[in-house]
């Protein structure tokens, strides 16, 4: 997909740092935040860290699919919190 800033192809990129908080925090659920406060900050930190790369994404992604992608999570966001 081409920037929509620069008009070049973009392959990849480094994530955001949203995406970056996400990932770690995931990666601590799975490492040993299984109970407690802990859990649940861990929990609470990634899902604001998912809410906030995805509505960056609807806002700022540099292409289509980036802001589809976006979208799609957001909307994967709210139907979990209403079931």
């Amino acid at each position: 997909m081409r920037n929509r800033e620069t008009g070049r192809l973009t392959v990849a990129q480094f994530p955001n740092v949203s995406l970056v908080i996400f990932l770690a925090a995931s990666l601590l659920r799975l490492l040993g935040a299984q109970r407690g406060d802990v859990r649940t900050i861990v929990d609470l930190v990634a899902a604001i860290s998912i809410l906030w790369w995805a509505v960056d994404e609807v806002i700022r992604g540099v292409n289509p699919f980036r802001r589809m992608l976006g979208t799609a999570v957001l909307a994967w966001i709210v139907a979990r919190a209403l079931l």
